[in-house]
């Protein structure tokens, strides 16, 4: 793994709010970026920029950002509690959803055409973009303080939710019944709450309450049905694993750091945390982890500030990561230190020697 970025773009006003998603990547290769009021747009295969909007007109600023998986729409997310959805290849608003939360809405989420958005308000609202009704067809209450991190599973599967009351609950909209542990509710570790899914969504099927500070990263594992990884903020420093269709704990992993994202290599069992605060001498870690055995693969460092965002390049080949000589899978972080640094996180074993490249790091972001 290199140890340094292979790219690095300024980003002016990219926040310092651990409770933001301000950084995305499409399927078709773009990221999406918020920075204070505006969400630029950059192709990867060309470094073009564009502005999608401004919302400084309403006095209003950036909160969250998330690309449906599959076309060009991006959600965005407002202090305000507003939810616009762009289509990127036009620019244009498709959708505003006005009073989407009564707070502002941190984490965004799509399963096909359903919108999924968690707000400070401590609701996780579902909306189907198809339907003209501003109203979301289910709203799920699980959480006590701010909805901070929200992902769906691949398949559309089960929905996991983080909140800053540490708890994480997994939400099944589809109707799914929850399995019994040995006719226990609860787990071995005494982990998991009985909250009586009645398999209809309105309440989570597992609460998981092990963590001991906010819960913002979630990834579910893409090789094994029913994983999934979460990690705790800066009072609880772990990486905890779970096994959702049981509710049971599989393992733990003490980081010594906060832990701000994680996401999956879709090419090898590995996992990407991104860190903060620290209790050790190193700082703003970007770590890569073999998964079952939680070994680490590597450590990457660079970032002055929290390492709060993170995404990962899409599915197939990346023509620019090819003309730079990278071959694999790259991802992006994001930090208050206003920069985005782009890695070549998982190479791909077979290849030839990395060509030398010279890089323009003074590019610009807007």
């Amino acid at each position: 793994v290199c140890k340094t970025p292979y790219r690095v773009l300024d980003a002016p006003e990219l926040a310092d709010d651990f409770y933001l998603n301000l950084v995305d990547w499409s399927n078709t290769n773009v990221l999406g970026v918020g920075l204070g009021s505006c969400v630029y747009l950059w192709t990867a295969h060309n470094a073009a920029v564009s502005k999608l909007c401004d919302l400084a007109g309403s006095n209003d600023t950036v909160s969250s950002v998330s690309w449906v998986q599959k076309g060009t729409l991006l959600a965005i997310g407002t202090l305000s509690g507003r939810m616009h959805i762009y289509d990127a290849n036009t620019l244009q608003l498709q959708r505003l959803y006005k009073n989407a939360h009564t707070q502002r809405i941190g984490a965004l989420a799509w399963n096909s055409h359903i919108l999924s958005s968690g707000s400070r308000d401590r609701m996780v609202h579902h909306r189907d973009v198809r339907e003209p009704s501003q109203r979301p067809f289910k709203r799920c209450a699980g959480h006590r303080q701010e909805v901070c991190g929200l992902k769906w599973a691949r398949d559309g599967g089960p929905l996991a939710s983080g909140g800053n009351d540490n708890k994480v609950c997994i939400w099944d909209l589809r109707g799914s019944k929850r399995a019994s542990i040995a006719g226990s509710s609860t787990s071995g570790s005494g982990s998991v709450e009985d909250v009586g899914g009645s398999g209809n969504g309105d309440a989570p099927l597992w609460k998981f309450h092990e963590h001991t500070a906010a819960v913002k990263a979630l990834a579910w594992d893409p090789h094994v049905s029913g994983v999934l990884a979460t990690g705790g903020g800066t009072q609880d420093k772990h990486i905890r694993f779970w096994n959702t269709f049981n509710g049971t704990m599989l393992s733990e992993l003490d980081t010594g750091s906060q832990v701000c994202n994680l996401i999956w290599s879709l090419t090898s069992h590995e996992l990407v945390s991104t860190h903060g605060f620290s209790s050790t001498t190193a700082q703003n870690q970007i770590c890569i982890w073999k998964y079952p055995t939680l070994n680490m693969v590597a450590s990457l460092t660079g970032h002055t500030h929290r390492v709060l965002y993170l995404a990962m390049s899409p599915d197939g080949p990346n023509l620019e990561m090819e003309v730079l000589g990278c071959r694999g899978e790259t991802i992006v972080t994001g930090a208050g230190d206003e920069t985005l640094r782009f890695w070549n996180a998982f190479p791909k074993k077979e290849g030839g020697e990395k060509r030398e490249t010279r890089l323009d790091y003074g590019r610009l972001i807007r």
